[in-house]
């Protein structure tokens, strides 16, 4: 069974992708999470969960329900991380996780995606050429890990050195806490209030007033909202008016001679 969470769609294309190969059952933890259903998910397939990376860990609210989540059938677990470049201690994390569960965590793989994070004047949207060579390197690796859960191999990443644990642990509730502030978000005149942000906040942070959205409280700064806006109506602050937005979609033409 493949679960994910997705933003902006890089994830959703690794985890339909990896379903196409194993053909298996592809979930989209998204409802789950916004409903808070823990219940039950069983599969005899081992389960690969697929979650982006925020801050160098799995988005602080996925932590959150992995840990309550119930697991029947297969013990195995293989997690696919995707992120700008940089995935810190994640696998690592991961793995106490469900080892807690008593299940065998199988590795984890990392894959680098183009970066979505238009929130921060430090990560600048990519240009067309970088978006091109980082999909077309992420669906070879996406096939790899692909044949290697096929074969029942343990997926290999990187080794994580201690130092990097210590300091990003602390690093990442800080930052959450200090820098993923919802204040700057608004819409402007061109929302058509079709409700498209609110649906996609996993954090159930968003409520339509008037005709228009309202951030309301915490936030995971995970781009939903303002990567997918049909009309570009959301902004952040004075920092995205003018700047590009991604979305997987967006790019996805990139990946068609990929695809023959």
């Amino acid at each position: 069974m493949i679960l994910y969470f997705s933003a902006t769609g890089n994830t959703r294309y690794v985890a339909r992708e990896l379903a196409k190969m194993l053909d298996d059952e592809c979930i989209d933890l998204l409802a789950r999470v916004k409903n808070g259903d823990n219940s039950p998910l069983s599969s005899e397939k081992p389960f690969v969960i697929c979650v982006p990376i925020y801050v160098c860990e799995m988005p602080r609210f996925m932590a959150a329900y992995l840990k309550k989540q119930s697991f029947l059938g297969s013990r195995d677990v293989y997690f696919v991380f995707t992120s700008g470049g940089y995935c810190g201690p994640a696998g690592v994390l991961a793995k106490s996780m469900f080892r807690k569960k008593g299940m065998n965590y199988m590795g984890g793989a990392e894959i680098t995606m183009p970066r979505n994070y238009v929130a921060s004047d430090h990560y600048p949207m990519l240009g067309v050429e970088e978006i091109e060579v980082r999909l077309k390197s992420a669906a070879k690796h996406v096939k790899q890990v692909g044949e290697d859960i096929l074969a029942g191999r343990k997926l290999k990443s990187r080794h994580v050195y201690l130092a990097e644990t210590l300091i990003t642990l602390p690093f990442n509730p800080v930052w959450c806490k200090i820098m993923q502030s919802a204040k700057p978000f608004y819409a402007t005149d061109a929302c058509i209030a079709c409700g498209k942000c609110e649906k996609l906040c996993p954090h159930n942070n968003i409520e339509m007033v008037d005709g228009k959205p309202r951030w309301i409280k915490s936030c995971a700064h995970c781009m939903g909202c303002i990567a997918n806006c049909p009309t570009l109506a959301i902004e952040y602050g004075k920092i995205t008016p003018g700047e590009d937005r991604y979305t997987f979609n967006k790019y996805s033409y990139l990946l068609k001679d990929e695809e023959k």
